[in-house]
């Protein structure tokens, strides 16, 4: 199964830069895409991971593809969902911005809270809540460090790239709000949806 899902994201990789609208831009994201592989790739030679933990890992990775693809702000799931159900869910829920990257940082914490915590109870023998309570100081970390490699280049690239990678879309608070949504994506995964930790506390 593992075979099958790289494979299917290659595709969906290779798809993703058919005629693409902003190569440059698009590159720049697939740069963490390209990342991510390599250390899918190193843990997993160095120890072999759960055929759960590895789909998670690969799941969280097509979504960002996905949205590299339209650089976040210009994913057309409206077009999607009205072509499927007729409802397009930006009139549904009267949004006024592209909330895909709000789905991508949920998904991060989401898909990533699972992975660690599984790791740190069976790998390294931690107890439940600490496993838990790691989980979730790494995705917070990590996903302040997005942030700041997203100030980065902010201050470094050309006004018009930075905005496009970047994908504030007007809103001063993204940074915080996608910072706060990983965090309750990982919050979620790693005590209410985490087995381990609910053994552990039923006992």
């Amino acid at each position: 199964m593992r075979r099958g899902a790289l494979i299917a994201f290659a595709v969906l990789f290779a798809a993703t830069w058919w005629r693409p609208e902003w190569p440059v831009e698009q590159a720049l994201h697939h740069s963490l895409t390209v990342l991510g592989l390599g250390l899918l790739w190193w843990v997993h030679r160095r120890q072999p991971l759960p055929r759960s933990s590895f789909l998670l890992i690969l799941a969280f990775l097509a979504l960002h593809t996905v949205a590299a693809r339209w650089l976040y702000s210009s994913v057309p799931y409206d077009d999607w969902t009205d072509a499927l159900l007729g409802v397009r869910l930006s009139d549904a829920f009267g949004w006024h911005r592209n909330h895909f990257d709000r789905l991508v940082h949920l998904a991060y914490g989401l898909c990533l809270g699972p992975v660690l915590c599984r790791y740190f109870r069976e790998a390294l023998r931690w107890p439940a809540m600490w496993a838990a309570l790691g989980a979730v100081t790494i995705v917070t970390a990590t996903g302040a460090l997005y942030e700041l490699l997203e100030w980065g280049v902010s201050l470094l690239a050309p006004p018009e790239l930075a905005e496009a990678y970047n994908g504030q879309q007007g809103d001063m608070w993204d940074a915080q709000k996608d910072m706060a949504i990983a965090l309750l994506g990982v919050v979620v995964s790693a005590t209410v949806l985490d087995p381990g930790l609910r053994r552990a506390l039923r006992r």
